[in-house]
């Protein structure tokens, strides 16, 4: 490993080891489990979607029914092929069926094993070639599009309606910006079920919903034919529907989920069992529609501090990178988290934060790292915002990030300004531009802050992913280890929606994804 800070590649491969350790581990738990989420997700990708006459998601009756016919530990699967079977509809009339009561999943016939699995196995098939065709349709886009420098410019849009959302997301991308995100509505990660339908008002963001997802992505086609470059979109798939979100965006062609293995445990109390589960199959799912995901670790930083908690995000990422492996997720699709958040009045802060850096674009060179802007330390000052804005817009093209999530320099303020993207891409633009070549003109000082800093925090991480391997991860969560926040194994949402998979457990959507990523079939 070509390395600027001096690093020692045996304390990477202990990490690694380590890390690979407690994935294995997990990764027994997790595949002896599932969800009443990851059931919903097998129907959605089936083409279930809709709602009742209450509103409720045609994927949580279904689920629901079958859980109260005593079905559920088999797979959703294997009711729906019955269902599909007898009745001769099609899964999104099945479901249709069971909500308006004229089907009960109870009273279905039994049918041979070869035959249901004959049918499970060609849903499956069929789900799996259209979220191919929807990454084969974004890799067409890529290729006739103007190729853009990294860090690729990441805005954000959070109106709470999905019109005005479009309407700031096509203004954004034409003044620069690669990668439009729309924020998810404060508390959509603890509903368990997706809204339905296309949404005109939201808290401090707009729901993430597959009525959404399309129109937003219909608007930036529009506009990346306008400029000739494609312009990607973001959204969330964390919280209790984590897997059900992953497969919307696989369906509309999303192309950035926020997906990570810990930011629900830790920052929404989510159970970690029920996560955990979710977080596998989500990754499936996100790995063959080609998304890139967004890990979380800048979150630490803004609940512990970044000068002695660095190591555990630098740890939690080589966590989140073999969970990824194991779900069939590629280097080139984990853009692993990390952010500027050191105290700007620490002397030499701006060395740590570039040894931080640094430390994370050595370890993972194959991964567009995401690269988070300041907010714990911003005043409201925009001024001086701005200024640290620039500092980390120096950071992120020095050390060749992959996705730069602009700051704004009224991010203190409740009532943004009307320019602030305009300004932040700006700002971003002349920066990067001014410093483009300045990464691979620098060394740093043998035994300097820099490599000093950056030498510390992995022997750290080392040391911390080595006691996460004795200890085992449920417990180091409960005890607070990382970001301060402590997570006990049989607390927290979501619990009771965790099953143990029957022995007759039958989910041909996980088989079809795990052989098409190149994972083992078992």
């Amino acid at each position: 490993m070509t390395t600027k800070l001096g690093i020692d590649d045996r304390q990477v491969r202990r990490a690694r080891q380590a890390a690979s350790a407690v994935a294995d581990r997990m990764d027994d738990f997790i595949r002896r489990r599932s969800t009443l989420s990851v059931e919903r997700t097998v129907l959605r990708l089936m083409g279930v979607d809709g709602v009742d006459d209450e509103d409720i998601p045609l994927a949580n009756v279904v689920v629901d029914a079958a859980d109260e016919a005593g079905e559920l530990r088999g797979g959703i699967t294997r009711t729906m092929a019955r269902a599909v079977v007898q009745t001769g509809r099609d899964p999104q009339t099945v479901a249709e069926a069971v909500a308006d009561g004229s089907l009960d999943l109870s009273e279905l016939d039994s049918l041979p094993e070869d035959r249901v699995r004959r049918m499970g196995d060609e849903l499956a098939e069929s789900a799996a070639d259209t979220i191919k065709n929807n990454a084969d349709q974004r890799q067409a886009y890529l290729e006739e599009s103007e190729e853009r420098p990294e860090p690729l410019h990441y805005v954000i849009v959070a109106t709470g309606n999905i019109h005005e959302d479009v309407v700031q997301a096509r203004t954004a991308a034409r003044e620069g910006a690669d990668i439009i995100a729309v924020i998810r509505s404060t508390g959509q990660s603890l509903l368990d079920y997706v809204p339905y339908g296309a949404t005109t008002e939201g808290f401090g963001g707009t729901m993430a919903t597959q009525e959404n997802f399309r129109i937003m992505r219909e608007g930036l086609d529009d506009v990346g034919e306008e400029l000739g470059r494609y312009i990607r979109l973001c959204n969330y798939c964390s919280g209790l529907c984590m897997p059900e979100i992953a497969a919307m965006g696989a369906l509309e062609r999303l192309d950035v989920m926020l997906n990570d293995a810990l930011y629900g445990i830790l920052f929404r109390d989510i159970n970690p069992q029920r996560t955990f589960v979710d977080q596998y199959f989500s990754r499936l799912v996100n790995a063959y529609a080609g998304v890139v995901i967004n890990t979380g670790e800048d979150n630490y930083l803004t609940t512990a501090d970044p000068m002695e908690a660095a190591d555990t995000v630098l740890a939690s990422q080589f966590i989140n990178e073999q969970f990824a492996l194991r779900s069939g997720l590629p280097e080139e699709q984990m853009g692993l988290g990390h952010a500027m958040e050191m105290d700007p009045e620490i002397e030499n802060g701006f060395l740590y934060e570039l040894a931080q850096a640094q430390l994370s674009r050595e370890i993972f060179p194959d991964a567009p790292l995401k690269y988070m802007p300041p907010t714990k330390h911003m005043t409201g000052n925009i001024f001086r915002g701005h200024v640290q804005d620039a500092l980390f817009n120096a950071v992120g093209v020095m050390t060749g990030q992959g996705i730069q999530l602009l700051g704004m320099m009224t991010e203190a303020m409740h009532t943004p300004h009307m320019g602030d993207r305009y300004l932040s891409l700006e700002n971003a633009q002349m920066v990067m531009n001014n410093m483009r070549d300045l990464g691979e003109e620098m060394r740093f000082k043998e035994d300097g802050i820099i490599q000093s800093r950056a030498q510390n925090v992995l022997g750290q991480a080392v040391d911390l992913l080595e006691d996460v391997e004795d200890r085992g991860m449920f417990e180091v969560l409960a005890e607070g280890v990382f970001a301060d926040v402590f997570r006990p194994k049989d607390r927290g949402k979501g619990l009771d929606g965790v099953f143990e998979r029957g022995p007759d457990y039958y989910n041909p959507i996980e088989r079809e994804l795990r052989e098409r990523t190149g994972l083992s079939v078992d």
